[in-house]
């Protein structure tokens, strides 16, 4: 099972999470986020992959963060289009495209179908007050319901007090092609615990 470490904001952090070996480490462009990512990027080793979040950003600004930046995925979090999507897969065939699903009680997976094609992964993510970074699990029983073959990435307030669900959920035939990490392993906003996301990485690894 893969992992994306999310938020990370400052340099010597960014050093300290990317030694624990993620699949995939995720920067916030967005500026009104706590965790928004404003510095220069440290050298990361070519094994983690870049993820770049935006919400509702222009295609300019995505495409400047990508060159810049360097990305290998992006995680598109507002309420971009199918048509949107397509519109960057075409311009960066290679790079992963993630299209964030907010989750509440009334979530209608029905939703999923318009991006199938212009996709490559969906990411599901609790419906809160913020966007992303709510501390706050849904309630996986609705991933019953899941009829998409799509890999997903499970996030939303995913800590190491969630391992025996993630477990359970594993042992299923979801598509589950990554865990979402985020608030629930930080010092503060954008400073991450190394020593509680390593022990979280290490049960990981064990289950999957």
């Amino acid at each position: 099972m893969q992992l994306k470490i999310c938020g990370v904001k400052y340099p010597e952090n960014i050093a300290e999470v990317a030694g624990l070996q993620p699949e995939y480490l995720g920067f916030i462009f967005y500026e009104k986020s706590p965790r928004n990512f404003t510095g220069e990027m440290p050298t990361i080793a070519k094994e983690i992959k870049k993820v770049g979040v935006f919400v509702n950003a222009s295609a300019e600004k995505i495409m400047e963060k990508i060159n810049v930046h360097s990305l290998d995925c992006i995680q598109l979090h507002g309420e971009e289009t199918p048509e949107f999507c397509e519109q960057i897969q075409k311009i960066y065939p290679k790079l992963e495209l993630w299209k964030v699903f907010s989750i509440g009680s009334d979530f209608s997976f029905e939703v999923l179908a318009p991006y199938e094609a212009s996709v490559t992964h969906f990411l599901l993510d609790t419906k809160g007050e913020n966007k992303g970074g709510n501390g706050i699990t849904f309630d996986w029983e609705i991933l019953k319901k899941y009829t998409s073959e799509k890999p997903f990435i499970l996030s939303g307030g995913i800590g190491l007090e969630e391992i025996d669900a993630i477990d359970r959920l594993l042992k299923t035939n979801l598509p589950i092609h990554a865990i979402d990490v985020n608030s629930k392993f930080e010092i503060h906003l954008g400073l991450k615990n190394v020593k509680t996301l390593k022990a979280f990485k290490n049960r990981l690894k064990k289950i999957s």
